[in-house]
């Protein structure tokens, strides 16, 4: 017995079609990105360029100061 004949017979009304969990529209209609994943996008790599950026501050620091001061190395303008 097919799926709509039970439900019919049970006195169900017909089943409804899956909705996905993102129901946001297509940016374009041939591409299969929605916006909630390009607003996704778009905060993850903002957080990572951000991250980048506090390693490479941190990384000079330590080139240009920390090294030097603990006799690590001399930097060759100082020489």
């Amino acid at each position: 017995m097919g799926e709509a004949r039970r439900r019919s017979d049970q006195g169900l009304p017909p089943r409804q079609p899956k909705t996905s969990k993102d129901s946001s529209p297509r940016i374009f209609s041939w591409l299969p990105i929605t916006v909630n994943q390009k607003e996704q996008f778009y905060s993850i790599t903002q957080r990572g360029a951000w991250i980048g950026i506090a390693i490479l501050a941190i990384v000079w620091i330590v080139v240009r100061f920390i090294g030097p001061a603990a006799g690590w190395w001399v930097p060759a303008d100082m020489r």
